[in-house]
């Protein structure tokens, strides 16, 4: 197993499930962007064959603190790719943002499985990823809790049957709050996320609702579904974690507590299942699962997202940066929450509609829409 993107939320519960079955798997790389001291830390525990990490200041010491157990260590993002090739069975993509988009394309590349939490890779090149896993054989297996619960419902059947699918979302720490105090949320307010533990871009997605937004047009990819066809539900306790329309009348769903070990468990181990300790669902005490439908004025960024989807892969490409660059600014407090969705939606409104042939078009179109939102955001006004 190779993951990229060690030392985050899905890298650590990863590591989580292999050390419970130390017997079956083995580590062929690690990679981290900055945090050299748990890499240094994990490389140590689990003896990869190779290490990457993307600040190549910290190179040198991660070099000097691993190279005497004869692991190899490269640096910036080259080296990340370079990790991404190292021979595996699976790679786990789980780098946040478009930055995990070359080292997954390498991975996939390689012609084995990949077991992909970073949404942004099929966000901004969702067709060139399905047409490379196509060219290589590469099986592409999704860690995401909602697409993971699909691919196990859709397994055994057959997919010209399905009339829809139902991505289900918790709604976030924000959803009985006030719209009309959205404009005064915090950072620390918006990463407070009341059921999953998550980094602080993807917990301000979820409270954003980009999140869902992002998954959409990852379903729209993995399944070969058009958006009209993909809903989403609020269901606050995420035990269902999606739902299969079939064309009968059935509804089939993946149900489980919101632990992410368990689709992690699930792409390590498929076809096959097996035991992971994580928290078990007991529905008595639960005692009632509650769903309602999700509120457009409250969450503009799902809105977003469908708009982009129709719009084509430029605009898909300009959302996801965007969206990132408008997270950072609020993170750092420069923008305030419901500013983010602003910043998004006119910088969907100025990029145009070009065709995308390879990555270096994926790169080109992103980097002109970061630089587009610094300039709305350096501006302090969306006027």
């Amino acid at each position: 197993v190779s993951i990229l993107g060690a030392t985050g939320s899905i890298g650590e519960s990863t590591l989580r499930v292999i050390a419970e079955h130390p017997q079956r798997f083995a580590i062929a790389a690690l990679t981290a962007q900055r945090n050299a001291e748990k890499l240094i830390a994990l490389a140590r525990q689990f003896r990869p064959t190779a290490v990457a990490i993307g600040d190549e200041t910290q190179l040198p010491g991660v070099r000097s603190a691993l190279h005497p157990l004869g692991i190899a260590v490269f640096g910036g993002a080259t080296g990340i790719a370079e990790a991404a090739c190292i021979p595996a069975d699976i790679t786990v993509a789980a780098i946040v943002g478009a930055a995990g988009l070359i080292p997954t394309m390498r991975a996939i590349e390689q012609g084995a499985s990949v077991a992909l939490a970073n949404k942004e890779a099929l966000v901004c090149a969702g067709r060139l990823v399905m047409e490379a896993c196509a060219t290589h054989g590469t099986r592409l297996l999704p860690i995401d809790s909602e697409h993971n619960a699909i691919f196990q419902v859709l397994a055994a059947e057959h997919r010209a049957a399905v009339e829809k699918i139902t991505l289900t979302a918790s709604g976030g720490p924000l959803l009985r709050r006030p719209l009309a105090t959205f404009a005064s949320v915090t950072p620390e307010e918006a990463v407070n996320h009341p059921r999953w533990s998550m980094g602080a871009k993807i917990s301000v997605d979820s409270a954003t609702m980009m999140n869902k937004g992002l998954e959409l047009i990852e379903a729209h990819y993995l399944f070969d579904l058009p958006a009209s066809r993909i809903e989403v539900l609020v269901h606050p306790q995420s035990i269902i974690h999606s739902l299969v329309h079939y064309a009968d009348g059935s509804v089939l769903a993946q149900l489980g507590m919101p632990d992410m070990a368990i689709p992690i468990a699930y792409t390590l181990s498929w076809p096959e299942r097996m035991a992971v300790t994580t928290p078990r669902l007991n529905l008595a005490e639960i005692g009632a699962l509650q769903f309602e439908p999700l509120e457009a004025a409250r969450f503009p960024a799902l809105g977003l997202a469908r708009a982009a989807l129709n719009a084509g892969e430029s605009h898909l490409i300009a959302l996801n940066a965007a969206n990132e660059i408008a997270v950072a600014a609020f993170l750092e407090g420069r923008i305030g929450f419901t500013q983010m969705a602003e910043v998004v939606e006119r910088v969907l409104a100025e990029t145009p509609t070009t065709s995308i042939g390879s990555i270096e078009d994926v790169l080109a179109v992103d980097e002109s829409a970061r630089q587009s939102s610094h300039t709305r955001i350096a501006a302090a006004t969306l006027a």
